[in-house]
């Protein structure tokens, strides 16, 4: 799309909106189309001697998960689940274990190309409940610049998505390239963590045992995406970038006095930062979706961040789903936030 057409489509998405009140932002799919397109790191899907599946990306295997005729590939499916779920429309996103952020970026960016290609074809069949967000090959920061210009440009994607790991921190300077193009395309940026040691380097051996890794090693890397965003002044360089920050960002709402009493206190931080508030006032500009699974826990999170940017995330099909919480002006409040974060009003 050129940029008129993107006003177009944009508008005429807006439109089509109009009666939508539930709007999911956290939502995996796997595509078919995207197998082996990472070259021999993969992905796969195959099966044992038992009939048991198993999915590879490189050398890791995710074992007795079931992604073929599942709502992860099979639209339909999905849309159904969506009706029984009472979710008008989701906007769907990478399977974060197929980042691919560590793999060489000629395979990355074929990759990216081809999941965002197979993407929009999935959306097609159902433009009023489904949207996307694009796959980037981040380890290129170009490439990843040139794949967010086609894949919003071109494709009618909504954003991009990546990891919180990819060898070089968030407020790396190399990424302010990357930030600069998400706000030319006025276009948000979705932070997702992937378990350690997939196509990268292992994690803390710590996390390895009770699924720790998922429990608690992702509240880890989302703390610390916040916390870096922050301190390391990106929302200070890039004051219209909007990032949304998944788990409702690990947990920062949990130590917001730490964070604060740092920001204050300690000799690193930027003498901007030091004022009184700084810190939550740029805490304030990231958004945050509500899959924290518990009713306490999110009470807690607007306790001490208002409601102003969440959005409903409900990790749709994964193991971890849960139902839509709260009363329907709640659910109607998250949908109108995810409605000004994708840019629909």
């Amino acid at each position: 799309m050129m940029e008129d057409a993107l006003k177009q489509f944009r508008l005429d998405m807006k439109r089509s909106l109009e009666c939508i009140k539930t709007i999911d932002v956290h939502a995996h799919i796997v595509l078919s189309e995207s197998m082996h397109m990472a070259g021999h790191h993969g992905p796969e899907i195959g099966y044992d001697r038992n009939g048991n599946p198993w999915f590879r990306i490189g050398e890791y295997y995710l074992r007795n998960v079931k992604y073929e005729d599942s709502i992860f590939m099979d639209t339909s499916l999905r849309l159904e689940a969506m009706d029984e779920a009472g979710i008008d429309f989701q906007v769907l996103s990478p399977n974060p274990l197929t980042y691919f952020h560590y793999i060489d970026a000629e395979n990355a960016i074929y990759f990216c190309q081809r999941h965002n290609d197979a993407l929009v074809k999935q959306l097609d069949h159902c433009p009023d409940r489904l949207a996307g967000l694009a796959a980037v090959p981040i380890q290129d920061v170009k490439a990843a610049c040139e794949e967010l210009e086609r894949a919003v440009s071109e494709l009618g994607l909504l954003g991009a998505y990546i990891g919180t790991d990819f060898g070089c921190p968030l407020d790396s300077p190399q990424l302010d390239i990357f930030y600069e193009q998400l706000v030319k395309m006025d276009v948000p940026l979705f932070i997702h963590p992937a378990p350690s040691g997939i196509d990268g380097p292992k994690g803390d051996p710590n996390l390895n045992q009770y699924e720790l890794e998922l429990l608690t090693g992702f509240a880890a890397q989302e703390t610390l995406a916040v916390a870096t965003l922050i301190y390391g002044g990106v929302l200070e360089r890039h004051p219209e970038l909007n990032i949304c920050v998944s788990h409702a960002g690990g947990a920062v709402a949990m130590l917001i006095g730490r964070l604060n009493a740092a920001a204050r206190l300690r000799p690193w931080v930027s003498e901007n930062l030091q004022k009184d508030g700084a810190f939550e006032s740029y805490l304030a500009k990231i958004w945050f979706d509500t899959h924290v699974h518990d009713q306490r826990a999110l009470n807690f999170l607007i306790s001490v961040l208002g409601t102003d940017r969440l959005v409903l995330g409900t990790n749709f099909a994964g193991w971890d789903q849960h139902g839509l919480q709260g009363t329907e002006e709640w659910r109607n409040k998250l949908g109108n936030n995810a409605k000004r974060l994708l840019r629909f009003i």
